[in-house]
């Protein structure tokens, strides 16, 4: 009768699950302690998607403005435009 005895490929089979189990705990207690009472919903409206609702403010996104696009004509000695 074959007896069970761990053997070393069975070390880190075990550490892999047991560290997967404890985060999976710690994303769970993340989600749980958010604070979010209204998750939001996506809705579509002139066809663009929209979030609804939800925990984010608009200062929780930050959007870098677009420069404005180098009006200089070639030739003005910067090598990087003229490539």
């Amino acid at each position: 009768m074959a007896r069970l005895m761990p053997t070393s490929g069975a070390i880190p089979l075990v550490t892999g699950f047991v560290t997967a189990a404890a985060l999976s705990g710690v994303a769970v207690f993340a989600v749980l302690q958010s604070g979010c009472d209204e998750p939001g919903s996506y809705r579509s409206r002139d066809g663009v998607v929209e979030l609804i609702g939800g925990c984010l403010k608009p200062d929780d996104l930050p959007v870098n403005p677009r420069q404005p696009a180098d009006t200089r004509p070639l030739g003005s000695g910067d090598p990087a435009l003229e490539r």
